[in-house]
């Protein structure tokens, strides 16, 4: 079993950052690709980025390109999420979730993870 604990979410105004951090405890002596998700009111969970279990491997939603880095520290069991130029749109709870795998295998669709935090809230408004 695996536990993830998302934080850093916040209310930012457009244009600004945030960094969120998902950290994992349990049995973390495998390998996992991690995972970020988010939901808004009234729309599905979708895919924002993901990295391999190695760090080598990182694939982003269209919407984030550019925007959002995703890196991972496995000394500390944790990764992060570091958002720029935030939109409104982006207004959502983030979700941290992980698989696991080895060498650079990714993974984009949400019934692929197998544990999930509990979500952080992250609102752009001005």
């Amino acid at each position: 079993q695996v536990q993830l604990v998302e934080s850093g979410g916040g209310l930012v105004q457009p244009g600004g950052s945030l960094r969120l951090a998902c950290a994992a405890s349990g049995r973390t002596s495998r390998s996992y690709a991690m995972g970020w998700f988010r939901q808004a009111p009234g729309k599905e969970r979708e895919f924002v980025a993901v990295i391999s279990a190695t760090g080598g491997s990182t694939y982003y939603t269209d919407s984030v390109k550019g925007r959002f880095t995703f890196s991972r520290d496995n000394a500390k069991n944790t990764v992060y999420l570091q958002m720029n130029s935030l939109k409104p749109e982006d207004t959502a709870v983030y979700y941290c979730a992980a698989r696991g795998t080895t060498g650079g295998m990714v993974f984009m669709t949400a019934h692929d993870y197998t544990y999930w935090g509990q979500g952080t809230q992250v609102t752009v408004s001005s």
